[in-house]
């Protein structure tokens, strides 16, 4: 049973080597992003909402248009999202289509929330790393508690995916 242990640390550790640099010190500074940049993946500028949810600071909403997989979708004047803590399975494994059905039921069409990763707020594939929230409910943290997904925590990050749990 230990060993099942030490070796997700160890798969956990190999991610966070392979992923955890960045070379752009705050892309959430909106002061650097001139009129004429039009990418579909730049960050637009921050509103903060609340919906009566304490652990709730969504900071961008917009409307998803895709659903890549269980974990990943894209959204209207912000782009690809990573959601941030978690992992579903990849294509071709079990549970990729049951995460996938999930998350396109709760979100595709319907205007989602983001609550953006401060401490690391992209990942190297350079998708946005946010707490997604549908009608005031955290998705993240619906993705773990119904078993769809398993923590993924690397470090920066200021959420603590476990508390989800």
């Amino acid at each position: 049973m230990h060993f099942k242990y030490l070796l997700i640390i160890i798969c956990i550790m190999a991610v966070a080597v392979s992923g955890c640099t960045s070379h752009d010190s705050n892309p959430l500074n909106n002061s650097s992003v001139s009129s004429s940049n039009s990418s579909p993946s730049a960050v637009p500028t921050t509103t903060t909402t609340s919906t009566g949810s304490s652990d709730q600071h969504v900071e961008v909403s917009g409307k998803c248009y895709k659903v890549v997989d269980g974990d990943t979708i894209d959204v209207e004047g912000v782009g690809r999202v990573r959601f941030v803590g978690v992992n579903t399975p990849e294509r071709g494994q079990a549970g990729y289509q049951t995460a996938k059905d999930y998350i396109t039921s709760m979100c595709l069409g319907k205007k989602v929330g983001l609550d953006i990763d401060n401490a690391k707020n992209k990942d190297k594939y350079d998708r946005t790393l946010a707490v997604v929230y549908v009608d005031g409910v955290n998705l993240n943290q619906e993705l773990l508690n119904k078993g769809y997904a398993e923590v993924m925590y690397i470090p920066p990050s200021e959420f603590n995916p476990y508390s989800w749990m």
